[in-house]
């Protein structure tokens, strides 16, 4: 006698994006608030932490929500819609996740443990990449067991409620000097978080410095050695990885300030000079979009190195310009209603510019295309 067995049914997918929108206009209220007195978005990323989006971008087979690059993206930017300051901050732990994520489906064995607490501890990560990048900072010093590192860090996003730093500190080898990725608990003696964020936007992302004072790490917590200064494996996958996220708060920004843009504009009694500046708006949004369009293909077809890194910050740098550019065209579109806070837009157009700031900024960008179109080595 023959016996059907049946598959387990597969878990019912996620739909990112409508579980933001159901979220949104709570994460929205605490917003302004936190964005006049210098807060921290704390509610707001405890309120996804308690939802799940933490766990997103972990595959489903290690209990995570596994959600698709895409599907991270598309959520991120939509949340920038309600709060650019809570999406940003998630950004900068659910890309730190999705890198390894990405490394799972290739070699499990180097990254599944880490996936596995963020699920099970409900770890939430900080980086500091975009201030270390190629050349890291702090210094690492050998001791027994492991390295003292000291030094500081800027720009550690969500760090007021992160459970582990994943950093940089740089050994002097005898090689000479390398970058060592490793991980830090924000709990670990030594680590302190200075009160420095008082910025022109995004002011609600916590991005404090961090001061680190003889902090002890284990050899075990190292998980890459580089020489500074130069490309490494690692980071053509962080540029792959991290940065369609990242720039996708700021197409979510420019979506919402063209939203209330034309709101505001068809309230006004029309001419040709609103007309003109609401079409030029749509031009610049349709190049962001079309521009992190491309990141994301990118990220899904291609492997990491120097050509798919230069074709993703080649998108980054279009996404900053077309982002910030259609909320210019924004706040003149509006009239004068754009320029009162109560509108949101002043609050948006301040957060966009926080995309000029992320790497490779636009000459660094343009130097590595420059170096590749010509076919000489890109670290020159």
């Amino acid at each position: 006698m023959t016996i059907d067995v049946k598959a387990p049914p597969a878990a019912k997918a996620i739909d990112w994006v409508r579980r933001t929108h159901d979220l949104g206009p709570k994460i929205a209220t605490r917003a302004a608030q936190a964005d006049e007195t210098d807060a921290f978005v704390a509610e707001n990323l405890a309120l996804l932490k308690a939802e799940g989006f933490h766990t997103a971008a972990v595959p489903a087979e290690l209990g995570g929500g596994g959600a698709s690059h895409a599907e991270l993206a598309a959520m991120l930017r939509t949340l920038a819609g309600y709060c650019g300051s809570t999406a940003l901050a998630l950004a900068m732990h659910t890309h730190a996740v999705a890198l390894p994520a990405w490394r799972w489906r290739r070699t499990p064995e180097a990254v599944e443990g880490l996936l596995k607490r963020v699920v099970a501890e409900g770890l939430t990560l900080v980086s500091s990449g975009g201030s270390d990048w190629l050349d890291g900072s702090c210094r690492a010093t050998p001791v027994e067991g492991g390295f003292r590192v000291s030094g500081r860090k800027v720009f550690a996003s969500g760090c007021q409620s992160g459970d582990l730093l994943v950093t940089m500190a740089v050994l002097d080898a005898p090689e000479g000097p390398t970058v060592l990725h490793l991980a830090i608990p924000m709990r670990a003696e030594g680590v302190k978080v200075l009160d420095t964020w008082r910025t022109l936007g995004m002011r609600g992302t916590g991005s404090h410095d961090l001061e680190l004072t003889e902090v002890f790490v284990p050899d075990a917590a190292v998980t890459v050695r580089r020489p500074q200064g130069k490309w490494h494996p690692l980071m053509h996958m962080v540029s792959l990885i991290a940065f369609p996220l990242i720039m996708s708060v700021y197409v979510g920004l420019a979506e919402a300030a063209a939203e209330k843009a034309v709101d505001l504009a068809t309230a006004r009694k029309p001419s040709p000079d609103t007309e003109l500046l609401v079409g030029e708006m749509e031009t610049h949004l349709t190049a962001a979009r079309l521009a992190l369009g491309d990141m994301l293909a990118c990220a899904a077809s291609d492997e990491p190195g120097p050509a798919a890194t230069s074709r993703i910050m080649t998108g980054r740098t279009l996404v900053a310009r077309a982002a910030i550019a259609t909320v210019e065209k924004a706040m003149e579109a509006a009239g004068g209603a754009g320029f009162y806070r109560k509108t949101g837009l002043e609050r948006i157009w301040r957060d966009v510019q926080a995309a000029r700031y992320h790497p490779l900024q636009e000459k660094p960008q343009a130097r590595l295309a420059g170096r590749l179109a010509l076919g000489l080595p890109i670290d020159g």
